[in-house]
């Protein structure tokens, strides 16, 4: 086993130092510009914060990894959902899952290997920390979008109250959902920030059909769905914005009422665990607990006497 481990750490930072090689100290463009002799204007860099090392490694051992075409659109997909749409988003979750997954297996090594578990349990130990961090960014991206979800959805209501005071008061539905992001910004970013994009959308020339759609891509968020289906209705038939919009207003709110009668109901039995593990224990201590204390003080050692 120790000849194992020490396999391990050896190839794991055999791996790191040339990584950290060849991105740091080799530059192959300078070499191909001294053997060709060509000139390059030199451009100086910023040097790198010591607290962004760590991410800057992570972002260029994700840039090494290979990807399939629809691999990165799906991830692209999520995390965007997840509220995450930086450049380099996909290089840093691909760095951080191939780091976890060398990273937590050493870790476990270690740990077990000074203990005295079988060596089967010692290898499945080893492979689960390695399939736990391979796992875990994506984990953490589906927790992230799943919040920002409900975000979104919670905030509905109120964008969309607003957003029919604003159709109906005279404003485009354009301009109605640049006014309903100024003024949803402190207390709702998700939706503001949504709102935001389809705009910019509108402004570089793509059709609203196609914002809306997009809008609704992105966020995955069934409420917003509809509302976006009801915008494209009315805008394809003609029909009245602020009509519909007010029709849908009065759809969500009679469904949040339903929603929360249905929560109210659940109740009941969801407090019958609670109730029987926790209360109902120190409701037997208060009541029956000074009983038998007097049966053992007294009771018994008259028993006993006889």
């Amino acid at each position: 086993m120790s000849i194992l481990v020490a396999c391990v750490l050896f190839i794991a930072v055999t791996l790191g130092l040339s990584l950290a090689g060849m991105r740091l100290w080799v530059r192959p463009k300078e070499a191909i510009e001294r053997v060709t002799g060509a000139t390059a204007a030199v451009q100086e860099s910023a040097p790198l914060h010591p607290s962004l090392v760590f991410h800057h490694l992570v972002r260029s051992i994700g840039a090494l990894l290979p990807a399939s075409p629809k691999d990165v659109g799906a991830v692209h997909r999520r995390l965007i959902r997840a509220g995450i749409r930086s450049e380099s988003a996909i290089k840093l979750l691909y760095g951080a899952k191939a780091s976890l997954a060398v990273l937590l297996p050493l870790l476990m090594t270690a740990v077990v290997a000074r203990g005295n578990a079988a060596p089967e349990n010692k290898v499945i130990a080893v492979l689960a920390a390695g399939a736990a961090g391979f796992f875990a960014p994506n984990e953490y991206l589906k927790i992230r979008a799943r919040r920002r979800q409900k975000q979104i959805q919670r905030g509905l209501p109120n964008a969309l109250d607003l957003l029919v005071v604003c159709v109906e008061s005279g404003l485009g539905l354009d301009q109605a959902i640049l006014q309903v992001a100024k003024e949803l910004e402190h207390a709702h970013k998700e939706i503001t920030e949504e709102f935001t994009f389809v705009n910019l959308e509108l402004k570089a020339g793509m059709r609203r059909v196609e914002a809306l759609r997009n809008l609704a891509e992105r966020t995955s968020v069934g409420d917003l769905k509809k509302l976006v289906a009801v915008l494209i209705q009315a805008d394809r038939f003609g029909t009245g914005v602020g009509q519909s919009l007010r029709a849908h207003a009065d759809y969500m709110r009679v469904q949040a009422r339903q929603v929360a009668e249905e929560k109210a109901a659940k109740l009941g039995v969801k407090l019958v665990f609670p109730i029987f593990f926790c209360i109902l224990p120190s409701l037997f201590v208060v009541t029956v607990g000074p009983i038998a204390v007097r049966i053992i003080r007294e009771l018994l050692p008259m028993m006993n006497s006889i």
